[in-house]
C-alpha cells in the first residue's frame, strides 16, 4: 500500500497540492485523475521522491520516503518501476540496451542474467526477438510497450505510469490498458496510473482518485464514479462522447 498523508507543494509561491491525503490499494490498479494542471502528475512525482514537498510524506507500506536519506531512497526505488508519458526512451540505445539501463543501475545481475531478464521482459509485453531495434525503428504502441517493458525488469513492488495511451489509436490503447491489469495482477503490484483517459479508467480502474484544483474531490471506484453527484468530477468524466451515451444508458 501507498499512502500520500497531507502533501503540499508549492512552485514560486503557487501552490499546486493543498493538504492531499490518498491511499493507494495494495496489488490494484489506482488511478490518478483530473483536468491538465490538476497537480496530479506533481503529485505522482512527489510520491516517488521526483519534487521535495513543503508539507507531508509518501509512505510504502509504513515507511516514510520522504523522511529517508539519499542511499535509503534508492534502495527503496529498487521496489520502483515507472513509465514515463511518451516512454522516455533513449533514441541512441536498442530495446535491449533501453531495458537492462535500470538493472546495470540497480541491479546486481551478471551479464547472462541481465539477457534472460531482458528477453522475458519483452516475452511478456509481446515484442519477442525486437532486442536489436533502435527506438526509432518503433511504432508509437511498441515504444510504450518497451516502456512497460523497462518498468518491470526491476520486478517491482510498485509501478507508476504516466498517461500511457496519451497519442496512441484506441486499438493500441486497449492493448496498453490490458498490460497494465495483466502485469498488476500477474506480479501483485501497487499500481498508480495517472491519466485523463476515461475509456481506460472505466476499463481497468480499481481505485479513483479525482484532483480538482490542487485538491482530493473525490474518491471512489469505478461503478460508483457512474453515480456521482460531484459537479466537477461529472463535469470531467461525461466531457466524452464515450462516457455521455454510458450516463444516458443509466438515466
Amino acid at each position: 500500500m501507498i499512502e500520500a498523508r497531507g502533501i503540499t507543494k508549492r512552485f514560486d509561491g503557487r501552490e499546486v497540492l493543498s493538504d492531499v491525503s490518498a491511499t493507494f490499494e495494495e496489488r490494484k490498479v489506482n488511478f490518478i485523475i483530473g483536468r491538465s494542471g490538476s497537480g496530479k502528475s506533481v503529485l505522482t512525482k512527489c510520491i516517488v521522491g521526483l519534487f521535495e514537498v513543503e508539507e507531508g510524506s509518501a509512505l510504502y507500506h509504513g515507511r516514510n520516503f520522504t523522511a529517508m536519506d539519499r542511499t535509503q531512497r534508492k534502495e527503496l526505488r529498487r521496489e520502483i518501476g515507472m513509465l514515463f508519458q511518451g516512454g522516455a526512451l533513449f533514441d541512441s540505445l536498442t530495446v535491449e540496451q533501453n531495458i537492462v539501463f535500470p538493472l546495470t543501475m540497480f541491479g546486481k545481475m551478471s551479464k547472462k542474467e541481465m539477457h534472460e531478464r531482458v528477453d522475458f521482459c519483452l516475452d511478456r509485453v509481446q515484442l519477442k526477438g525486437s532486442n536489436r531495434l533502435f527506438p526509432a525503428e518503433l511504432s508509437g504502441g511498441m515504444k510504450k510497450r518497451v516502456g512497460i517493458a523497462r518498468a518491470i525488469a526491476m520486478n517491482p513492488r510498485y509501478l507508476f505510469v504516466d498517461e500511457p495511451n496519451s497519442g496512441l489509436d484506441p486499438q493500441t490503447s486497449i492493448v496498453i490498458d490490458n498490460l497494465i491489469r495483466e502485469i498488476t495482477y500477474d506480479y501483485n503490484i501497487t499500481t498508480i496510473v495517472v491519466s485523463h483517459d476515461m475509456n481506460s479508467v472505466m476499463e481497468i480502474g480499481d481505485n479513483i482518485i479525482f484532483i480538482y484544483e490542487g485538491k482530493v474531490h473525490w474518491r471512489g471506484d469505478r461503478k460508483s464514479i457512474l453515480r456521482s453527484e460531484n459537479k466537477e468530477l461529472d463535469d470531467f468524466v461525461y466531457a466524452s462522447d464515450f462516457m455521455r451515451i454510458i450516463k444516458e444508458k443509466l438515466a
